[in-house]
């Protein structure tokens, strides 16, 4: 078997609507949940935060005819509450065939082993574990499906820059000194290359992928948004040089709110480590949180 491109992780409650269920949990327990499930397990799930970006990604084995994509479920579910989930896969034609249940246990430990590049959850530990483990991961808000703004099927994923695609170290500058020290340093580096961030070998995956289409016609792109700004993008954009890696957009915002950006570019994900531009950007897109870096140590 070829060996997929990209592998991402990705929890049911991310990928399913469970809001329901987790109730029964909450309020009842745990044979109560177990209960229920089995009673609906013929019952498909509506999808979940994490469902149309999934979509998106198997769409590309379609269009190569080929296993370049592969999704894993992670869940903390038995197989025996894991029926229903999926069971939901099927009804939805998601092309996911392996997954652990963990019975209750924490599955972020099974990322490594299925080689993953991404693990998406609903559950903060999970994704900070993962990330300790140096895969890249973040935390969904868990909601129902939006539509994308997006008209087509092209797969659009937006990053923040410092401490998600790059190292934390110039988001340190600016929390300790301030944005005429950060701007001055950054100038003063622009020819040096920023340490990768937790992101790194995410977007390589992903260019890889790209690569595997014409340019003209690819369907991924990808965007940086920032709240960078001049003289601050020129290390970026030599940065990305160095790494030899392509963003198809960079918008560089200078502190401007990024959600209207985000609506406009489509972003089916968006990824930042800081929760209030998560706050507010899961109001129009799906938005992952990287609890990565300064201001989360801070946190």
């Amino acid at each position: 078997m070829t060996k997929p491109h990209l592998t991402v992780a990705i929890s049911s409650r991310a990928l399913f609507d469970l809001r329901d269920s987790n109730r029964v949990y909450e309020e009842e327990g745990l044979e109560a949940y177990r209960r229920y499930q089995i009673e609906h397990e013929d019952r498909p799930l509506d999808p979940g935060e994490g469902f149309p970006l999934v979509q998106k990604l198997l769409h590309i084995n379609s269009l190569l005819n080929a296993p370049r994509v592969d999704v894993i479920l992670l869940s903390r579910n038995s197989a025996d509450t894991g029926l229903r989930i999926f069971n939901s896969i099927q009804a939805h034609r998601l092309g996911i065939s392996r997954a652990a249940f963990c019975g209750g246990d924490r599955p972020y430990r099974y990322v490594r082993a299925f080689n993953c590049d991404l693990f998406l959850s609903t559950h903060a530990d999970d994704v900070q574990h993962a990330l300790e483990h140096g895969i890249a991961a973040a935390t969904l808000l868990g909601q129902a499906a939006r539509p994308s703004e997006a008209a087509d099927s092209t797969l659009r994923i937006a990053f923040d820059g410092d401490a998600v695609l790059f190292s934390d170290e110039a988001e340190r500058v600016f929390q300790e000194g301030g944005l005429d020290v950060f701007s001055a340093r950054e100038q003063e580096l622009a020819a040096k290359a920023l340490e990768g961030g937790p992101f790194r070998a995410f977007l390589a995956a992903l260019h890889n992928l790209q690569k595997e289409f014409p340019a003209e016609d690819c369907p991924i792109r990808t965007a940086l948004v920032t709240a960078r700004s001049a003289p601050a993008h020129e290390r970026v954009i030599r940065t990305l040089r160095a790494w030899d890696v392509r963003l198809d957009e960079s918008l560089f915002l200078g502190g401007l709110d990024k959600t209207e950006f985000l609506r406009a570019f489509g972003a089916d994900i968006f990824f930042d480590d800081q929760p209030g531009h998560i706050a507010r950007a899961g109001d129009a897109v799906a938005a992952g949180h990287v609890p990565h870096g300064v201001v989360n140590d801070r946190n």
